[in-house]
């Protein structure tokens, strides 16, 4: 399947542009205002300046980011957090 284009959704315009950052280990931030159609047909709706877009889908507030791929494990190293660090304890 190619990717979407905006002619693929007329109800985009160039007036809907966004800038977006993917942000390594973490979420796609999005200049804000947004609405997020989601496969269920629910929208999530943020009127933000950035909102942060999770792509772990570990957030509770799905698909939100709430951080939560900040406690992300690395494999390989059962006790140590992304990030380095000692483990508590």
């Amino acid at each position: 399947m190619p990717p979407a284009s905006a002619a693929d959704y007329p109800e985009w315009n160039s007036s809907d542009a966004r800038c977006v950052r993917r942000i390594p280990g973490g979420p796609v931030l999005v200049r804000g205002p947004v609405k997020i159609s989601l496969p269920d047909g629910s929208v999530v709706a943020s009127d933000r300046f950035v909102v942060a877009v999770c792509m772990c889908r570990r957030s509770r507030i799905y698909p939100l980011c709430d951080t939560s791929h900040r406690s992300r494990r690395c494999p390989g190293a059962a006790s140590a957090p992304i990030g380095g660090g000692s483990p508590p304890g």
